[in-house]
């Protein structure tokens, strides 16, 4: 049976483990791909060009943006990040779902492109556990913390707003069975009901 692809947006504080939860989700549920973004912040840890994101130079994505090759794009902390429109509609077209892990600002756009986008707004089970991560994680100048939280607090009250799913990432397992519910719920909603109609009943 036919059914419309959609883009899957996964939005949350960063800290939050939306990057870990999306690559699960790839792993856990069948014809899911995951959208690789394109970057001009510099490298962290061992991240991967191509496989974590695209790296590219400031140059590179006002070019992107010129020949309107993005999706959607946002300035997040100072650097920006933008998705692959053609690579997108690829996979749509593919009748694949394509996740994204991305901002509250991108995830609207995203929206406003593909209606039957699913926005789901990733929760941290509290700010200070949030901070707790931020901290372990080492990958931020103490000096940025407060920044970030404070970032969080907007971020949390845009995604309660707007999104169609809010869920917490207390436990990881039951978040990702949660998301893989949401996913599963919108693929048997998005079935072309007059095709099945036609098919077992005739015109």
């Amino acid at each position: 049976m036919a059914r419309q692809s959609f883009p899957v947006v996964l939005s949350a504080p960063s800290g939050t483990g939306k990057t870990t939860l999306a690559h699960l989700l790839v792993d856990s549920v069948a014809n899911l791909e995951i959208s690789v973004s394109h970057t001009t912040r510099p490298r962290r840890g061992n991240e991967r060009d191509h496989v974590d994101y695209h790296f590219i130079s400031d140059d590179e994505f006002d070019a992107m943006i010129q020949r309107k090759a993005f999706l959607e794009w946002a300035p997040v902390h100072s650097h920006r990040y933008g998705s692959s429109a053609e690579w997108t509609q690829g996979k749509l077209d593919e009748k694949k779902d394509v996740i994204f892990d991305i901002d509250v600002q991108g995830g609207l756009q995203i929206k406003k492109r593909f209606p039957q986008s699913v926005l789901i707004f990733i929760l941290p089970p509290s700010l200070e556990e949030l901070k707790n991560r931020l901290l372990t994680r080492g990958t931020e100048q103490p000096g940025k913390i407060e920044s970030r939280i404070e970032a969080a607090r907007q971020e949390i009250e845009t995604g309660l707003a707007t999104y169609d799913y809010v869920i917490n990432n207390e436990k990881l397992d039951r978040a990702l069975f949660d998301l893989a519910s949401i996913i599963r719920t919108n693929r048997l909603m998005g079935f072309d009901r007059e095709k099945i109609r036609r098919k077992l009943l005739g015109e």
